[in-house]
């Protein structure tokens, strides 16, 4: 496999990978972010009985079902949660979670007796979904975590090989189950609502809203492609070898990535070297590397 040279664009990286100035950024994210999680549920999930998974919805819980202060339930769950992740994941991942772990109840606390926006359940699963995605959204990026059974979905994967995404839908749906059977069915489904909506935010705030493109070129003229995606769409390539599954012919498959708004000039290049092209063309969601985004 053979690389071209890589188009001289690039966006450049705010923030170093490391040092002091990205670990003061990393601090400053995971509370900004810990106080947007925070008002996303007392605003919205806590008045209206939504328990949209996590702590925070067990906490819900408790408040329905015990009068429990919800700041409390939180702290109360997340210090054993952590000494286990400290115990069975190590300690850089549990360091990791304990600013989130202390400040985001601190703030559920705080923000407890702010006026409330909306009483309408599904306009606030829709917004409570924002704010609290948006939050978690901030906190990855401020590579923290804010504990909770995300940490238990950590060594439940670690211990029995189950898929991280698995465990957390386990874990949440759990929670969202005892809701439908404890509350009502109707607070169940604002809580998968609110889930939905959240997990959305959460991977516009990580991946962003433009997309890229991969696409795959299949052409009996590549040398005169690439030389047309190199000089006029100004992007680089890569020529992967490949072997044609019916003539067992050996070939040269040409793969670009390309900008959201990139993908009508590549396929117009492409159709005026070759109209008989096999152009394949999907999405990334991110991109890393020269050219684009440099780090995560």
């Amino acid at each position: 496999m053979s690389h071209a040279e890589v188009s001289g664009r690039r966006k450049a990286s705010i923030l170093p990978p490391s040092g002091p100035l990205r670990h003061t950024a990393d601090i400053a994210l995971i509370i900004i972010g810990s106080f947007v999680i925070a008002l996303g549920f007392n605003l919205f999930f806590l008045p209206n009985g939504i328990a949209s998974g996590g702590v925070s919805g067990i906490s819900v819980l408790f408040d329905a079902w015990f009068g429990l202060e919800p700041a409390y339930t939180q702290w109360a769950l997340n210090i054993p949660v952590f000494i286990l992740g400290f115990l069975l994941l190590g300690k850089n991942y549990a360091v990791r979670s304990l600013l989130g772990s202390i400040v985001l109840p601190l703030f559920v606390y705080v923000t407890k007796d702010w006026p409330l926006p909306t009483d309408n359940p599904i306009l606030a699963s829709i917004y409570g979904g924002i704010a609290v995605g948006l939050g978690i959204g901030i906190v990855y990026r401020g590579r923290g975590s804010t504990g909770g059974l995300a940490t238990v979905a950590q060594i439940i994967q670690k211990y029995s090989g189950l898929n991280f995404s698995l465990c957390v839908v386990m874990l949440d749906g759990s929670v969202i189950l005892l809701a439908a059977c404890t509350l009502s069915l109707e607070k169940a489904l604002y809580a998968l609502v609110g889930l939905y909506v959240s997990g959305k935010v959460i991977d516009a705030v990580e991946l962003g809203f433009s997309y890229s493109k991969v696409a795959y070129i299949i052409s009996n003229h590549t040398d005169r492609i690439s030389e047309a995606v190199l000089h006029e769409l100004d992007r680089g390539l890569t020529k992967l070898n490949a072997q044609g599954g019916y003539t067992g012919d050996d070939r040269t498959v040409l793969m670009v990535v390309i900008g959201q708004s990139e993908a009508t000039r590549l396929k117009t290049l492409v159709r005026s070297v070759d109209p008989k092209a096999f152009v394949i063309i999907s999405s990334a969601h991110e991109v890393l590397g020269e050219g684009f985004k440099l780090e995560a």
